[in-house]
């Protein structure tokens, strides 16, 4: 005999058949599922352009990195000696206050979405500025010119002076290890 009750199985029923609905494409039509399957992630032609005036000025970056190990997220551009991460947020994705706007099918899901990303990009410039980084956003409708030099601003306001030390982002500082040191002082002695 089961020890399990009728109503469990329901829900898991239930369960199961949601989990299943958010696996289907919420896009109105095969034709629009299409569009929005080709739609690229990075190397975006405002990414692109923007990284076009960084290195016409001389800067040198690096592109789509973590700029925290423990944070999933990666910054379009990062510049891991001024700690700086720049992000280039589409008008839709973003919700821009200027041209984002929320489709008219399935209006609730995108609504969602788009919420979400936000909530996101929020959270995601809280952990940088935690661990002593700047967050630059740029809009794709941004002039590249104008962010690029906003980026520069910021970038020579914050890096570090001559000889000062700095780390790799994502790298973590501790300790040396006492038996380390050992081995390398026993090595340099015989030698």
């Amino acid at each position: 005999m089961s020890t399990r009750s009728p109503q469990s199985f329901v829900g898991r029923v239930k369960q199961r058949a949601m989990s299943e609905a958010w696996q289907d494409s919420f896009a109105s039509n095969p034709a629009v599922r299409e569009k929005m399957s080709r739609q690229r992630r990075q190397d975006t032609a405002p990414e692109q352009a923007l990284r076009h005036e960084l290195h016409r000025m001389g800067m040198r970056y690096y592109v789509h990195r973590r700029p925290l190990a423990m944070l999933r997220r990666q910054a379009d551009i990062i510049f891991p000696r001024a700690r700086v991460a720049v992000f280039v947020d589409g008008c839709f994705w973003h919700a821009c206050p200027d041209h984002g706007t929320v489709p008219k099918v399935n209006r609730w899901y995108w609504a969602e979405k788009i919420g979400r990303n936000r909530v996101r990009d929020v959270d995601t410039d809280r952990h940088l500025v935690e661990a002593g980084w700047t967050s630059v956003r740029v809009w794709e409708h941004e002039p590249p010119i104008e962010a690029a030099r906003r980026i520069e601003r910021i970038v020579s306001q914050r890096r570090p002076a001559s000889g000062q030390e700095t780390t790799h982002p994502g790298c973590i500082l501790s300790p040396p290890d006492s038996q380390a040191i050992a081995v390398s002082e026993k090595r340099e002695r015989k030698t």
